[in-house]
């Protein structure tokens, strides 16, 4: 396998695209008892319409939500996560909009539990029993879902910047949806996604790179295949679709989150310079340590609570910050007093440095985490960059970046407001 070193951060990556097609990422971590394996598929909640082969495909809102349930099934009746369980491992899976992950973590018994996790991935067992059977538990998880504040929040803020691109729609999709959904539906949509080059899988810890590859090679698929290109619709403006939502629920105190979509380039390692971008950005104008913050909490406007973010999943990238708030009006028109002053004045080239400093510090810390290591390699990996080279870019990103960011993605007419108040 090809061995890449970081001597910046003391890290080398072994790396590898089989004959199949799927890439691997092994992080060697000698000496550590812990190991995590991560086994991730190009497809999420926003990948509806789809071309494979040649044929352009509609399948129902919901399906790699659905499908990341039924995948731990076995034709023996029995259920992944027990066997992986059984063997000393902590599994789960999750599904976002762009990706979906199975993953697990132990000390013990790595090679049997990869094992069982390249098998039950890469061979689908469904019955229209059990799927009938799914459709009641994933209806009862989104009726739960409607009561929920914070998933109000979430898509009342996508529903008001996206007119029509599916990542405004839930993952879990809806009771109508889902109710579309036959054992046919969840072939067709493994046989699509799941082949290996649409594939990546990550190992960190102290585990041998050359077994990892020989046993992707003994299980997997030895056929390549095309990858499947997803149709998000039409391309959109960066003006929001409406200027906000609000609707009344259970909650203590109102709820808000404000939002403004990024312009986000074609596949490769732009991306991650506007990732790093974004958050050395937003970190200066909004984090802990700014001066907005500290004013409107001393001010009671903000609490503890309030976090900002970019988030980039099926190639879109939107700003969302919020939190908790008696009046997110205020804090909406506080932060447009703060990007208008960033638009006037620059950014304190001093203060930025403080930012860039914390943001590394952070990145460094997050090397511990093998779960972040292993997510991270494999959305950089989708979005066609390099994680590792987020340690050399941070550095180069200047404060006439920042500036320019702030000053065009959060400005004025970019933003929408959602809210959620008490009943």
């Amino acid at each position: 396998m090809n061995k890449v070193e970081y001597p910046r951060i003391g890290e080398s990556v072994y790396t590898e695209e089989l004959e199949n097609g799927l890439r691997l990422f092994v992080v060697p971590r000698p000496g550590f008892s812990k190991s995590y394996a991560l086994f991730a598929t190009r497809y999420g909640g926003a990948d509806q319409r789809f071309c494979l082969d040649g044929e352009w495909k509609d399948s129902p809102a919901g399906v790699a939500h659905f499908l990341e349930h039924k995948m731990f099934d076995t034709p023996d009746g029995g259920n992944a996560l027990a066997l992986l369980s059984a063997n000393g491992a902590n599994p789960n899976a999750f599904t976002g909009s762009g990706m979906t992950a199975y993953y697990y973590s132990c000390t013990d018994g790595f090679f049997d539990n990869l094992r069982t996790l390249l098998n039950f991935v890469s061979v689908p067992y469904f019955t229209e029993e059990s799927v009938a059977k799914e459709q009641g538990i994933i209806g009862q998880e989104i009726s739960m879902g409607d009561d929920d504040a914070d998933t109000a929040l979430y898509y009342g803020l996508l529903g008001s910047l996206y007119e029509r691109h599916p990542v405004r729609q839930e993952i879990a999709g809806t009771a109508e949806s889902i109710a579309q959904i036959t054992a046919q539906t969840l072939y067709d949509c493994h046989r699509a996604f799941y082949r290996p080059s649409n594939m990546v899988l990550c190992c960190v810890g102290d585990v041998d790179p050359q077994r990892v590859r020989d046993m992707a090679r003994e299980i997997l698929p030895p056929e390549r295949g095309d990858a499947p290109r997803s149709d998000y619709g039409p391309a959109e403006s960066l003006l929001p679709h409406r200027a906000g939502f609000e609707r009344a629920m259970a909650v203590s105190a109102p709820q808000f989150l404000i939002g403004a979509k990024a312009a986000w380039p074609e596949k490769g390692e732009a991306r991650l310079r506007v990732q790093l971008t974004a958050r050395l950005a937003l970190s200066y104008l909004v984090g802990e340590s700014s001066p907005f913050f500290h004013r409107l909490y001393a001010g009671g406007l903000l609490r503890r609570d309030f976090s900002c973010e970019l988030s980039a999943v099926a190639d879109t990238a939107t700003v969302i910050m919020g939190g908790e708030s008696r009046e997110p009006e205020s804090v909406l028109n506080a932060l447009r007093n703060e990007v208008s002053a960033v638009a006037e004045q620059g950014v304190d080239e001093q203060r930025l440095e403080r930012c860039r400093r914390a943001l590394y510090g952070g990145y460094l810390r997050s090397l511990a985490n093998f779960s972040s290591v292993a997510v991270n390699l494999a959305e950089c990996y989708f979005d066609g960059c390099d994680y590792y080279r987020l340690f050399e870019e941070l550095g180069t990103i200047t404060a006439a970046e920042c500036a320019a960011f702030l000053r065009e993605t959060l400005a004025e007419e970019r933003l929408a407001l959602s809210v959620v108040r008490p009943l």
